[in-house]
C-alpha cells in the first residue's frame, strides 16, 4: 500500500502484485493523489505540477477507460477536475471530447459499461468545478448525455442524471437554453421501475428548479402531479427525494428566489393554490385531478399510503425552507388547512385510514411549530390551536343541541370533526409538554381560556375526542405540576354535577385517570387525600351502573378505568384500599360454575355487553394492580386475586355460545375480556395457574392461528422479537429514522395505533421514545397478548403437550391457503419465537426427540418461504433452538442441513434462508459450540457473497457473514484476510444503488475491525490488514446513502478505539461536523456517538479540526452539494453547534449523547478556555430572541431556494432544557476551576498573573458574569432551571465567600452582589412556588448569611425576613395550607426551613467562639473573622430560638421513628408525626434523611449553651405538641401512652434528649451502615454535635455513668472510620474520643476521691478498668474500644506500625513524610493514648501500658524527623507530653506491679530513635519522672550517657544548644545519686567544647546559642559544687569567658555574632564577681594576663556607653535561648 502513495502511479509495482490487488490500489493511489491535489490549492504551488500535469492527466484518462468500479470512478473523476483547476487547462477540451466519445459509443455490453459511466462522472465533475469556463461546449455534452439516457439501463440513467444535476449546478442560470430538454426528459423517469433513478431524477430536478423559472411557475401542477406518481409504490428513500422535490418547488413558488424573478416578470402563486395542490395529492393521491370531474366525485378507491406519507413529509419541507418567521405569520391559515384535511371525508375513509391520517396530520404540526418556532412563538401557536378546538366545538355543539336529528350532514360534521379534534388536542398537548413550565402564561390568562375550551371537549359525543382531550390535560398537568390537584378536583366536581350524562361520565372520567397517570412524572405528587376521593367517586359510579341503562356501560367502564388508573400511584396510597378493591375483585365474577350456568340463561344482549365490559374493566384494573405496585403482591393476595382470575378463565369456553344467542357485537367485548386475562397472567408467575394451563393453551393457540377469526389479523410483536441487528433484512431501521410516526404506514399495522383501541393506555406510562400513546387495534392486541403469554407459559408445559402443539401448528399452517396461509404461518413463529426465547431465559430445554423434530420440521419448511420477514424468523427461530437444546450433535445436524440445501439451491429464496440461518445458528451458540463448522460456514458464504446477479442473496450472505464474525471472536482471525479482501472486492465493484449489501459490508468491516481488536495498533504484518479496513471504511464513508455512512463512521470509530494514531482526526472531524445537520437520525446519531468517543481522549484537537471546517468553508462547499446542507460552525465552534443541536433534537439516545460530548470538551477546555465557556453558557441562557451564534439549521433548511436566507430565518432561541443543561455546566466550570488553580478564586492573585501574560484567564475576573447567569437562571419561569439556577447560586457563594476585595481591605468581592443575591431568592418564597424550589432557596439563604460576606445587619435582615416567614409556615404546623402537592413535599419544604435555621444557628455559634478551634478547624473556611460585631448573627437567632428548639426536637424525633427498622413499623404513632403524615412515611424519610445532621448539630449547641436547664415548661411542650407527638415521645421514652409527660423531672428529660441526641448521631454514624452517598457534611456536622454535646458537664456525667453507652459509641466512630476516608473526619473523632474518655477520667478521679474521703479499707487507686487481675474485656471495655479506634488511625496514617501492613508485598518500605493533617492526627492520637492508662487500675495498667508505651515510640521514632527550619512536629511533641504523662502515673506505684513497671520504662527508654534532640527529651523526661532504681541500671545508663556524648559532639549547633538545655536540667535533678554519673562523664566534654570556642568564634546565631547554653550548664555546675570545689570550677569557667573577650582593635572589625558573644561574656564576669567574690579573686590573681584583658574590655565598654547613652546593652536580651520547646515538659 505505501508504494501507491506518489504523485505518479506506480506502474511498476501495479504491474507486480496480483489481478485481485489492482483495484484496490489503483483506489488508495487515487485517495493519496486527492489529499494531495487539496493541498496543492491551499498553497497553489501549481508550477511543480506543470512537469506532472501532462503525464497524471494521461495516467487518470487511461484509468477511464480500464472499467474503474463506482468509488473508484467517482474519485478519478473528482482528481482529473481538480487537477484541471489547479494547473493549466489547455488539454481540458481534449478529454471531455474523449469523455463524450465513450458515452456516444454504440458498445453496450455488460463489460464496456463501467468505463462509460466513469466517463459521464468525468464530464459531470468538469462542470462542477469549472463550470462556465467549459461553458462553450455544454450543448453538445447535455444532448450527448440525454440521448444516451434514453438508452441507458438503470445504472446508467442514474449516473448520468447525477452528472446533469452537476452540470447544472457548475454552469447556473448559463445553462438555460438546455433547461427545457434536461425537463422533459427527466420528468419521465420520475416513475422509473428503479428507486434509485427516481432518486436521482428527484435530485436532478431539484437542481433544474433553481433556475427554471417555469418549473414552479407554468408546470407547477404536472411537477406536483409528476411528484405524486413518483411516489406511488416507492421505498423510503424516494419518498425523501421526492418530498424534498415536491416541498422546495411549492416553496419557490409562493417566495421566488428575488434574483430570478427580476429576469422575467413572474406571477406569483398564492398561498391558496399552492396547499390546494399539496391537499390533492394527500387526499386523491396520484392519479386524482387529471381524470374528469365525474370521476372525481366519486369517491371510491383510497389513497396510496405512500403518497399520503411523501405528501406528509413534503409539507414539512414545505414550511421548513419558508422558515419559522413564515410559519408564525402564517399558522392560522396553515393549521386550518392541515387540519382540514384530516375532517375530509376522503382522508378518513375507514377507521385505520383515519388513524393513518390522523399521524400524517399529527406529524406535520410537531415536525414543523415543534422544531421551528421558538418558545414564544409556539405559546401563539398553542394559542390559535385552541381557537381552532373552540370553533370546532361550538359546530358540534349545535349539531347535538339541534333536535332535529334527520340532518345527516351535521351527524358526518360531527363524525369528522372527531379527527380534527385528536389531531389539534395531541398537538397542544405536545406543545404544552415541551414547554413545560414555560407555557404559564397559557394557563393563567382567561382571554385564551385554554382549560375551558380543553375541558369542554370532555363532552364530545366521540370517545376518540375525549381521550385526546383527557391526554392533553394530562399533558398540561405533567407540564405544570400545581395545576394537576385543582384540574382532580374540578373533574370530580363536575363527574358528580354530570352524573347523568353518559359523555360527562366517560369524558371526566377519562380526564381523571389521566391526570392520575401523569403523577408519577410530577415529583412533588397530589395529596394523599385524592387517593380516597378517586376510590369512593369509582365506588360510587360502579354502585349505580345498574340503576340507569342509559348510563350503565360508561359508568361501569369509568368506575374500573379510575381504580385501575389509581393503582399507578403505587403501593403507599394502594395498601389502605386494597382490602376494599379485593373485595370488588371478587364479586363481579361468579362464585361458582353453577352460577355461571345460571348466567348463561338469563340476560339480554345488552346486560352481556355491560357484564363483559364490567369483568374486562376490573381485570385491566388488577393487571395495573400487579404492574405497579409488586410490593403487595404477598402470597395471599395472590390467592385471593386467583379468585376471580380463575373464574374469568372458566367463563371464556362459555363465552362463544353466549355470542351465538345474543349476536355478534358481543365479539369485541369478549375480545377485551381475553386481552384483559393474558395481559394480567403474563405478569403473574406462571406457577400460580398451573391448573388452568390446558384450557388456557388451548385459547391462546385458537387466538394466534386465527381459528375462529375470519379476518387475516397478524400479530405486531415479530420485529421486536427477531434480533435487533437483522433490521438491514427487516426494514425495521424505519423506526430509526425522523420520520418514524408515518413511516410505519406503508409497511405494517403497527402505524395504526390510537388511544381510542385501549382507554386504559391513558393512564400507563408511555414507552420511551413515544410522545403520545398509540394501543394497537383490538384485534391485532389481543394476538399480541396472547403470543407473550404463550411465551411465559409454554416453559412449564409437559413434553406432551408442546408436542401436540407444535404438530398442531404444522397443521395449521398446512390447512390455509394464500393469504391466510402468511398471516398464520406469521403468528406461529411468532409465537415458537416467543416460545423458544422464554426456554431460554428460564434456561430449560426443548425436550426429547420427537419435540425438537416436530420444531425443526416447522422451522425449516418455513426457510425457503417467499416471504423475507418468515424466512428471517425461521433463522432467528433455528438459532435459539439451537441454544436451547444445546447438543453438539443436533446443532451439527441443523448446520449440515443448511450446507447440503446451499450447495444444491440456485433459487434466491432458499439462498437467502439457509445462509441466514448459518448465521443465526453461530449467534446463539457462539464461537465455542459452532467452531467445528466455522470453515464451511465461511467458505460457502463468502462464495455466496460473489454472486453479483442477485444483490438479495449477497446482502442475506454477508449479513450472516457478520454475524458468524462478531460471535466467533478470536477464533476468527484466521478468516480475517480472505473475508477483508472480499468485502473491499464487493466495496468497489457492487453499485451503489444497492444499499442494503453496501451496508451488510460495513456491518463485516466493522466486525472484522473488533475480531482483530488491539492487534491493529502493531507494525509489521498487520500493517496490510490495518490498511485495508482505512480504505474500506474510506470507500464506505463516500457512499451516498446514510446508513452506509452511519455503518463507516461506526467501523472508524472501533478503529479508533483499537489504533487511535492511525485514524486521522482532520479529515474526520470535518465530515463529522457535516453529518451533524444530516436529515438523517442515524446518521447524526451516529455522528455524535463517535463525537463522543474522541471528545473524550481529545477534546482539544476535536474543536480544532472543527473550527478549521468554518475557515476553509470553500473545500466543504463540495461536501455540501453531497449532503444537500451546510454546517454552520461559527466563531462558538462544534460546541455552540451541539448546543443548537439540543434545541432541535428530539431523539432521548442522541440527547445524551450530545450532553456526554459536551460535558468531555467541558472537563478538559473550560478552564483553559473560561471566557469563551462562559459566553455560550451565558449566550444560552440569556436566551435573547436578538442575534444568537447558534443558526437554526434545521434537517432540510439549507437549500439556497431562497433569496434573503439570512432574514427570513432567525435562529430559535435555547428551550428550556438546553437552558437547564448550560446552567449545569456553570456548575461544572466553577467545580473545575476549583480543582485547578488557586488564583481563580483569588482576585489579587488573578490580577498580578493576568498583567504577567494577558492571555491568563481566571474565574474569579467573571464573577459578575457567573451572578449575572445565576440570576437569570434563578428567575427564570422554568422550574427545573430555577433549580439549576439556585444551584448555581449557592455554589458561587460557597467558592467565592471568603474571596477579599484587594481594593478595599476587610472587604470582600461578593458583597457588591448582595441586592442580586436578594433579588434572586425573593420569588422562591412566594406563595405559588413549589416546595422543591423553596426547599432549595432555603438552603441558598443559610448559605448566604453563613458565609459572612454580609457585615451589615440591615443588609442581612433582607434574606434573614425571607426566613422568618418561612419559619411562620412551619409553625402553622400541618393541614392548615390549601395542599396541592402530596404531603411529602410540605414535610420537604419545612424540614429544608429547619434546616436553614440550623445552620444559621450552628454558624452563629461558630463566630463569636474562637475557642473550640481544636476539633473545628474546618470551619476557619469563612476566613474574615472580624467581619460582623461578635454578637450580631445570635441576635437574629435569638428570639426564634425558643420556637425553633422545640421544632428542631421534634423533627429529630420524628427522624429517630421513621429510622426504626421495619419489625418496629407498628409501633409508629398512626397519624403521623410532626411533620410527616403516616401515608407518606417513604418519601419523607429522604428528606428527613437530608436535613437531620445540621439539625442534631444545632440542637447539641442549644443544649450545651443553655447547659440543659430549660425544661421547656413541660405544659408548654404538651400543649405544643400535638397528640401525635405526645404520643411518640412516650414511646421514644417507653412509657405507657397514658402518662402525661409532665410528669418527667428535669434531669430525666435531660437524659431523654441526650438519648435522642446520641441515638441520632450514632444511628447516623448510622455508622453500623453509613451509607456512602450520605454526604461528608453530614457526618461532620454530625460528629460536631457530638463534640459539642461533650462539652457540657452534664452530657459527660451521663456518659460516663453508663459505661456501656461510651464502648458502644466508640465502637460506632470506629465503624465510620472504616468507610469515611477525609482526614477532617478523623480528627473530629479524634475530638469526640478524647470528650469521652476526659468524661471518664473526671468521673473516675470524682469516685476516687469520694473513696479517699470516706478513707475506705479499699485502695483507691485500685478503681478503674482491669481490676485485682487487668483483664480488659473487649465489648465492655472502654479502653480496649479506644486502643482499638486510636491504632486504626495510627495505622492508616503510618503503616510501618503494623507488622500486618509491613509484612505484606503490596506494602512498599519507603518512609511517607506526613502532612500537616495527618501530623495533627498523629499528634491528638498519641495524646489520648497517653490518657488511658489513667483510667485504669494498675493492672490494667501493666495490661495496656506495653501496647500503648510500643505506639508512642514508634511513633517517636517515625515523626522525630530533623526539619530545616528546627520546629518540632506536633507528633513529637504530644509523644513526649504522653511519655511524661506516663512516666508520671500514679497509679502504678502499688507493690505488685513495681516490677513490671520498672521493666517496662526500662525497655521503653532503650528504643531507639532517629532525631537526637527528641532522643535526649525523652531521656530527659524519663530521668526526670521516674524514679532512680527504675533508670539507675548500669547498662541503660551507659546507654544515656552515650547518646549525650554523641549529641555533644554534634556538628549542629542547634542539637548541641539543645542538648546543653537538656543537660542543664539534668544536672540539676534534685536525686543526687542519678544526676552525679552524669556529671563526672559529661563536664569534661563541655569544658573542652566551651575552650575550643576561642579559636573557633560562632559566626551566627545559632552557634552563638550553642555557647551561650554550654556556659549556662558550666555555671550551673560551678552553682552546684560544694564550696570547697569552686575555685577549681571558677578556674575552669573564667578563663573560659575572658578568651571570648576581644582587643578592641579587633572588637572593630568583629562579625556581629563575634561581638555577641564578647558583650555576653563581659555580662556573666560582670555577674560572677560579685557572686562569689572570694573563688574569683583567687583565680584572678593566679593569671595576670587574664585580669589586663578584663580591665580592658571593661573600660572600652563604658567609653561606648558614655558615648551612646541611649543604648541598651544587648547581651540581657540573648542570655534566654532564642528557640524555645513548642510544650515545655518540665
Amino acid at each position: 500500500m505505501e508504494l501507491a502513495h506518489s504523485l505518479l502511479l506506480n506502474e511498476e509495482a501495479l504491474a507486480q502484485i496480483t489481478e485481485a490487488k489492482r483495484p484496490v490500489f489503483i483506489f488508495e493511489w487515487l485517495r493519496f493523489l486527492d489529499k494531495v491535489l487539496v493541498a496543492a490549492n491551499k498553497v497553489s504551488c501549481f508550477f511543480f505540477f506543470l512537469e506532472t500535469q501532462m503525464s497524471l492527466v494521461e495516467q487518470l484518462t487511461g484509468l477511464i477507460s480500464s472499467s474503474p468500479g463506482p468509488p473508484t470512478r467517482k474519485l478519478l473523476a473528482k482528481n482529473l477536475a481538480a487537477l484541471y483547476s489547479i494547473g493549466d487547462t489547455f488539454t481540458v477540451f481534449q478529454t471531455l471530447d474523449k469523455c463524450n466519445d465513450i458515452i456516444k459509443s454504440k458498445d453496450d455490453t455488460a463489460a464496456y459499461l463501467p468505463t462509460k459511466l466513469a466517463a459521464v462522472a468525468c464530464v459531470g465533475a468538469f462542470y462542477e468545478k469549472m463550470g462556465r469556463m467549459l461553458g462553450s461546449a455544454f450543448p453538445e455534452t447535455v444532448n450527448n448525455l440525454l440521448k444516451s439516457l434514453k438508452s441507458a439501463e438503470s445504472q446508467g440513467r442514474s449516473e448520468i442524471l447525477m452528472s446533469l444535476q452537476k452540470v447544472l449546478n457548475g454552469l447556473g442560470g448559463a445553462a438555460a437554453s438546455c433547461h427545457r430538454d434536461i425537463y422533459k426528459n427527466a420528468r419521465s423517469l420520475l416513475t422509473d421501475r428503479s428507486m434509485a433513478v427516481r432518486c436521482a431524477v428527484a435530485k436532478c430536478l431539484l437542481e433544474l428548479q433553481n433556475e427554471a423559472v417555469f418549473m414552479w411557475t407554468a408546470e407547477l401542477e404536472n411537477v406536483a402531479t409528476l411528484c405524486f406518481k413518483a411516489l406511488e409504490n416507492s421505498n423510503y428513500g424516494v419518498r425523501v427525494a421526492v418530498s424534498k422535490l415536491l416541498g422546495t418547488v411549492m416553496a419557490t413558488a409562493l417566495m421566488p428566489k428575488q434574483a430570478t424573478v427580476m429576469r422575467q416578470n413572474v406571477k406569483r402563486a398564492t398561498l391558496e393554490e399552492v396547499l390546494e395542490l399539496m391537499a390533492t395529492g394527500f387526499l386523491r393521491g396520484g392519479s386524482g385531478f387529471l381524470k374528469s370531474g365525474g370521476e372525481m366525485l366519486k369517491v371510491g378507491g383510497s389513497v396510496n399510503r405512500e403518497v399520503r406519507v411523501g405528501v406528509t413529509q413534503a409539507y414539512v419541507v414545505f414550511v421548513t425552507t419558508l422558515g419559522g418567521q413564515w410559519l408564525e405569520r402564517n399558522f392560522a391559515t396553515f393549521l386550518s388547512h392541515v387540519l382540514d384535511l384530516v375532517s375530509h371525508p376522503r382522508a378518513t375513509q375507514t377507521h385505520v385510514e383515519a388513524v393513518y391520517s390522523r399521524r400524517c396530520v399529527s406529524f406535520i404540526l410537531r415536525a414543523t411549530v415543534g422544531s421551528l418556532l421558538g418558545e414564544k412563538a409556539q405559546i401563539a401557536a398553542a394559542k390559535d390551536i385552541c381557537q381552532a378546538i373552540g370553533k370546532q366545538m361550538k359546530a358540534v355543539e349545535a349539531v347535538v343541541n339541534d333536535a332535529n336529528s334527520e340532518n345527516k350532514a351535521g351527524a358526518a360534521d360531527v363524525a369528522a370533526s372527531q379527527h380534527v379534534m385528536v389531531c389539534a388536542l395531541q398537538e397542544l398537548g405536545s406543545l404544552v409538554q415541551s414547554l413545560n413550565a414555560t407555557a404559564s402564561p397559557l394557563i393563567q390568562e382567561p382571554s385564551i381560556g385554554l382549560l375551558e375550551t380543553v375541558t369542554s371537549v370532555l363532552l364530545h359525543p366521540s370517545m376518540a375526542a375525549r381521550l385526546a382531550a383527557a391526554w392533553c390535560l394530562r399533558c398540561v398537568a405533567v407540564a405544570l405540576p400545581f395545576q394537576l390537584t385543582p384540574f382532580l378536583d374540578r373533574c370530580a366536581e363536575r363527574l358528580n354535577n354530570l352524573k347523568t350524562s353518559p359523555e360527562a361520565v366517560s369524558g371526566y372520567s377519562f380526564a381523571m385517570a389521566a391526570l392520575l397517570g401523569g403523577v408519577h412524572q410530577c415529583p412533588l405528587g397530589i395529596p394523599h387525600a385524592k387517593g380516597k376521593m378517586v376510590v369512593s367517586i369509582a365506588e360510587d359510579l360502579l354502585r349505580t351502573a345498574a340503576q340507569n341503562s342509559r348510563l350503565s356501560l360508561q359508568r361501569t367502564q369509568a368506575g374500573w378505568l379510575l381504580l385501575g388508573a389509581l393503582m399507578t400511584l403505587g403501593p403507599s396510597v394502594v395498601r389502605y384500599h386494597l382490602p376494599k378493591m379485593l373485595l370488588l375483585w371478587r364479586n363481579v365474577f361468579p362464585r361458582s360454575l353453577k352460577e355461571l350456568e345460571a348466567e348463561k340463561a338469563r340476560g339480554d344482549s345488552f346486560t352481556w355487553q355491560v357484564t363483559l365490559e364490567g369483568r374486562a374493566g376490573a381485570l385491566c384494573a388488577m393487571r395495573s394492580f400487579v404492574a405497579h405496585c409488586p410490593e403487595l403482591l404477598t402470597e395471599d393476595v395472590i390467592r385471593k386475586l386467583m379468585t376471580p382470575i380463575e373464574c374469568a378463565m372458566t367463563m371464556m369456553s362459555h363465552i362463544p355460545s353466549v355470542i351465538k344467542a345474543h349476536g355478534a357485537h358481543l365479539k369485541a367485548s369478549a375480545a377485551m375480556v381475553r386481552l384483559r386475562l393474558y395481559d394480567i397472567l403474563a405478569l403473574l408467575p406462571p406457577k400460580t395457574y398451573e391448573g388452568s394451563f390446558n384450557a388456557l393453551l388451548r385459547e391462546l393457540v385458537a387466538e394466534f392461528t386465527l381459528t375462529d377469526n375470519s379476518a387475516n389479523t397478524t400479530t405486531s410483536l415479530l420485529r421486536s422479537l427477531c434480533h435487533y441487528d437483522d433490521s438491514v433484512l427487516l426494514g425495521s431501521w424505519l423506526q430509526e429514522t425522523d420520520h418514524k410516526s408515518i413511516e410505519d404506514q406503508p409497511n405494517s399495522a403497527s402505524g395504526s395505533g390510537a388511544l381510542e383501541h385501549d382507554p386504559s393506555s391513558i393512564y400507563l406510562r408511555i414507552p420511551a421514545g413515544e410522545a403520545v400513546p398509540g394501543p394497537l387495534p383490538l384485534g391485532v392486541s389481543v394476538i399480541d397478548a396472547s403470543v407473550a403469554l404463550f411465551g411465559v407459559v409454554f416453559p412449564h408445559v409437559s413434553y406432551k403437550h408442546r408436542l401436540q402443539m407444535l404438530d398442531h401448528f404444522a397443521e395449521c399452517v398446512k390447512q390455509a391457503k394464500g393469504v391466510r396461509q402468511q398471516a398464520v404461518q406469521l403468528n406461529i413463529f411468532t409465537a415458537v419465537l416467543s416460545a423458544l426465547k422464554g426456554l431460554a431465559e428460564n434456561k430449560s430445554t426443548l425436550g426429547p426427540e420427537e419435540v425438537r423434530k416436530s420444531a425443526l420440521t416447522l422451522v425449516m419448511g418455513a426457510l425457503d418461504n417467499p416471504n423475507p420477514i418468515l424466512r428471517c424468523a425461521a433463522g432467528e427461530a433455528l438459532g435459539r433452538m439451537a441454544q436451547v437444546v444445546g447438543e453438539a450433535t443436533f446443532i451439527a445436524r441443523m448446520a449440515q442441513y443448511s450446507f447440503d440445501k446451499l450447495k444444491s439451491a440456485r433459487d434466491v429464496v432458499s439462498r437467502t434462508g439457509h445462509s441466514l440461518a448459518l448465521g443465526c445458528l453461530h449467534r446463539y451458540v457462539g464461537g465455542i459450540g459452532s467452531g467445528q463448522h466455522l470453515k464451511t460456514s465461511v467458505s460457502i458464504l463468502l462464495a455466496l457473497a460473489q454472486d453479483g446477479t442477485s444483490p438479495e442473496v449477497q446482502t442475506w450472505s454477508l449479513h450472516s457473514l457478520a454475524l458468524i464474525v462478531d460471535s466467533s471472536g478470536p477464533m476468527y482471525r484466521g478468516y480475517v484476510e480472505p473475508t477483508l479482501s472480499l468485502v473491499l472486492t464487493l466495496l468497489l465493484t457492487v453499485p451503489p444503488s444497492h444499499t442494503e449489501v453496501h451496508q451488510c459490508l460495513g456491518r463485516c468491516l466493522g466486525a472484522i475491525i473488533t475480531t482483530v481488536g488491539p492487534e491493529l495498533q502493531g507494525q509489521s504484518t498487520i500493517s496490510t490488514i490495518r490498511s485495508s479496513c482505512l480504505v474500506g471504511c474510506a470507500i464506505t464513508q463516500d457512499h451516498s446513502d446514510s446508513l452506509v455512512q452511519a455503518a463507516a463512521i461506526s467501523c472508524l470509530q472501533q478503529l479508533h478505539m483499537f489504533a487511535p494514531r492511525h485514524v486521522n482526526l482532520s479529515s474526520l472531524v470535518p465530515s463529522l461536523c457535516v453529518h451533524l445537520c444530516s436529515s438523517h437520525l442515524l446518521l447524526r446519531r451516529a455522528a455524535v456517538a463517535c463525537l463522543r468517543q474522541l471528545a473524550q481522549r481529545e477534546a482539544a484537537e476535536v474543536c480544532e479540526y472543527a473550527m478549521s471546517l468554518a475557515k476553509n468553508s470553500s473545500i466543504i462547499r463540495s461536501f455540501y452539494e453531497l449532503v444537500g446542507c451546510g454546517v454552520n460552525i461559527t466563531e462558538t465552534g462544534l460546541e455552540g453547534v451541539l448546543f443548537g443541536m439540543l434545541d432541535r433534537e428530539t431523539d432521548r439516545k442522541l440527547c445524551s449523547d450530545i450532553h456526554d460530548t459536551l460535558g468531555h470538551m467541558l472537563s478538559s477546555l473550560a478552564v483553559e478556555n473560561l471566557s469563551h465557556w462562559l459566553m455560550l453558557c451565558k449566550d444560552v441562557l440569556a436566551a435573547s430572541s436578538g442575534k444568537c451564534s447558534i443558526d437554526e439549521m434545521d434537517d432540510d433548511t439549507m437549500f439556497t431556494t431562497l433569496g434573503e436566507e439570512d432574514k427570513t430565518k432567525p435562529s430559535v432561541a435555547p428551550r428550556w432544557a438546553t437552558r437547564v443543561f448550560a446552567a449545569d455546566c456553570l456548575c461544572r466550570v466553577i467545580m473545575l476551576c476549583e480543582n485547578a488553580n488557586k488564583a481563580h478564586f483569588d482576585l489579587a492573585l488573578a490580577r498580578s498573573a493576568r498583567l504577567k501574560n494577558p492571555k491568563n484567564d481566571f474565574l474569579v475576573l467573571h464573577l459578575s458574569d457567573l451572578i449575572r447567569m445565576a440570576f437569570m437562571a434563578a428567575t427564570d419561569h422554568s422550574n427545573q432551571l430555577r433549580m439549576a439556577g439556585l444551584q448555581a447560586l449557592e455554589d458561587i457563594i460557597k467558592k467565592f465567600a471568603s474571596v477579599p476585595e484587594p481594593e478595599f481591605p476587610g472587604h470582600v468581592i461578593l458583597e457588591q452582589y448582595q441586592a442580586n443575591v436578594g433579588a434572586a431568592l425573593r420569588p422562591a418564597f412566594s406563595q405559588d412556588t413549589p416546595s422543591d424550589i423553596t426547599a432549595k432557596a432555603c438552603q441558598v439563604c443559610s448559605a448566604w448569611i453563613g458565609s459572612g460576606v454580609v457585615s451589615d445587619l440591615n443588609d442581612l435582615r433582607r434574606v434573614h425576613n425571607l426566613l422568618v416567614s418561612s419559619l411562620d409556615k412551619v409553625q402553622a404546623g400541618k393541614g392548615s395550607s390549601s395542599q396541592l402537592y402530596r404531603e411529602s413535599a410540605t414535610t420537604m419544604e419545612k424540614l429544608a426551613v429547619l434546616k436553614a435555621w440550623a445552620e444559621v444557628s450552628i454558624f452563629s455559634e461558630a463566630k463569636p467562639k474562637r475557642v473550640l478551634k481544636s476539633t473545628e478547624e474546618d470551619e476557619d473556611d469563612f476566613g474574615t473573622v472580624d467581619e460582623l460585631p461578635p454578637d450580631s448573627l445570635i441576635t437574629l437567632v435569638q428570639p426564634e430560638l425558643p420556637s425553633l428548639s422545640r421544632l428542631w426536637l421534634a423533627a429529630l424525633k420524628d427522624y429517630a421513628l421513621l429510622t426504626l427498622p421495619a419489625e418496629f413499623a407498628t409501633q409508629l404513632p398512626p397519624d403521623g408525626g410532626a411533620f410527616y403524615t403516616p401515608e407518606t412515611i417513604d418519601t419523607a424519610r429522604l428528606h428527613y434523611r437530608n436535613s437531620w445532621a445540621p439539625i442534631l448539630h444545632a440542637v447539641a449547641l442549644w443544649l450545651n449553651s443553655t447547659g440543659f436547664n430549660v425544661s421547656e415548661s413541660t405544659e408548654e411542650t404538651a400543649a405544643a405538641m400535638p397528640n401525635s407527638q405526645k404520643r411518640a415521645t412516650s414511646i421514644m421514652l417507653n412509657q405507657a401512652p397514658g402518662t402525661p409527660p409532665t410528669t418527667k423531672s428535669l434531669p430525666e428529660l435531660n437524659k431523654d434528649r441526650m438519648h435522642l441526641i446520641l441515638g441520632k448521631s450514632s444511628e447516623f454514624s448510622f455508622l453500623c451502615s453509613p451509607r456512602p452517598e450520605e454526604p461528608v457534611e453530614h457526618v461532620t456536622s454530625c460528629l460536631q454535635a457530638l463534640h459539642t454535646l461533650l462539652d457540657s458537664p452534664c452530657a459527660r456525667i451521663h456518659i460516663a455513668e453508663d459505661q456501656l453507652l461510651g464502648v458502644e459509641l466508640l465502637s460506632v466512630l470506629h465503624r465510620l472510620l472504616l468507610t469515611w476516608d477525609p482526614t477532617s473526619v478523623q480528627l473530629l473523632v479524634t475530638g469526640v474520643v478524647q470528650q469521652i474518655v476526659r468524661a471518664a477520667q473526671d468521673y473516675l478521679q470524682e469516685k476516687r476521691n469520694s473513696l479517699n474521703d470516706i478513707g475506705e479499707k479499699e485502695n483507691p487507686l485500685a478503681l478503674g478498668e482491669g481490676g485485682e487481675s487487668g483483664g480488659l474485656v473487649p465489648g465492655k471495655s472502654l479502653v480496649f474500644a479506644a486502643m482499638e479506634l486510636l491504632m486504626f488511625i495510627l495505622v492508616r496514617h503510618m503503616p510501618h506500625l503494623s507488622s500486618k501492613v509491613s509484612d505484606s508485598p503490596s506494602h512498599i518500605a519507603a518512609k511517607s513524610h506526613l502532612s500537616e493533617e495527618s501530623a495533627r492526627l498523629v499528634a491528638a492520637t498519641v495524646t489520648i493514648l497517653s490518657d488511658l492508662p489513667s483510667l485504669c487500675s494498675p493492672a490494667g495498667c501493666m495490661t495496656v501500658l506495653p501496647t500503648i508505651l510500643f505506639l508512642i515510640t514508634r511513633v517517636l521514632k517515625e515523626t522525630a524527623v530533623k526539619s530545616a527550619d528546627n520546629q518540632v512536629p506536633p507528633p513529637v511533641s504530644a509523644a513526649l507530653q504522653g511519655i511524661k504523662t506516663i512516666v508520671t502515673l500514679p497509679t502504678v506505684k502499688t507493690d505488685e506491679t513495681q516490677n513490671q513497671w520498672a521493666s517496662l520504662i526500662r525497655s521503653t527508654l532503650a528504643s531507639p530513635v532517629l532525631d537526637e534532640v527528641s532522643v535526649l527529651t525523652a531521656i530527659t523526661l524519663f530521668l526526670w519522672s521516674a524514679s532512680t532504681e527504675i533508670i539507675g541500671v548500669q547498662s541503660l545508663q551507659n546507654g544515656c550517657i552515650n547518646r549525650f556524648r554523641n549529641a555533644l559532639n554534634s556538628s549542629d549547633p542547634w542539637v548541641q544548644a539543645k542538648c546543653y538545655q537538656l543537660l542543664l536540667s539534668v544536672f540539676q535533678h534534685t536525686n543526687r545519686a542519678l544526676s552525679t554519673p552524669y556529671i563526672h562523664s559529661l563536664a569534661p566534654i563541655v569544658v573542652e567544647k566551651l575552650k575550643a570556642v576561642e579559636r573557633n568564634r560562632p559566626t551566627n546565631n545559632l552557634e552563638l546559642l550553642a555557647v551561650q547554653e554550654g556556659i549556662k550548664v558550666l555555671e550551673t555546675l560551678v552553682a552546684l559544687g560544694e564550696e570547697q570545689n569552686r575555685v577549681q570550677l571558677l578556674a575552669l569557667l573564667v578563663p573560659t569567658l575572658i578568651s571570648y573577650l576581644l582587643n578592641e582593635n579587633a572588637f572593630a572589625s568583629a562579625s556581629t555574632a563575634s561581638k555577641d558573644l564578647h558583650e555576653f561574656a563581659l555580662q556573666n564576669l560582670m555577674h560572677i564577681g560579685p557572686l562569689y567574690p572570694h573563688a574569683f579573686k583567687t583565680v584572678m590573681g593566679a593569671a595576670p594576663e587574664l585580669k589586663t584583658r578584663l580591665e580592658t574590655a571593661v573600660r572600652a565598654s563604658q567609653a561606648s556607653k558614655a558615648k551612646a547613652a541611649a543604648r541598651q546593652p544587648p547581651p540581657t536580651v540573648h542570655s534566654t535561648p532564642t528557640i524555645k520547646l513548642k510544650t515545655s515538659f518540665f
